[in-house]
């Protein structure tokens, strides 16, 4: 966590494609060094819970429906 700057970056060719980005309520990160250690990452656990159950959302939601049609491109030239 804490390289907002990157992750958004991540995020932003998703973004301009139009594509739907599956969102949970913190960093989709569950914390351990040693084994065993995440199962006790009460918080990246229930962080990952909320991702699945928002990505089952999205996924039925959306289940045999086309997108909405694009409009044209519009391109602007900030040249006048």
């Amino acid at each position: 966590g804490g390289a907002t700057a990157a992750f958004q970056t991540l995020q932003m060719p998703f973004q301009m494609m139009n594509m739907p980005i599956v969102t949970s309520q913190y960093w989709n990160i569950v914390y351990g060094r040693e084994e065993g250690q995440a199962a006790l990452d009460a918080e990246g656990l229930q962080t990952m819970r909320t991702l699945a159950r928002n990505m089952a959302y999205l996924l039925k939601a959306t289940e045999g429906k086309k997108r909405p049609e694009a409009e044209p491109r519009q391109w602007t030239h900030f040249i006048h």
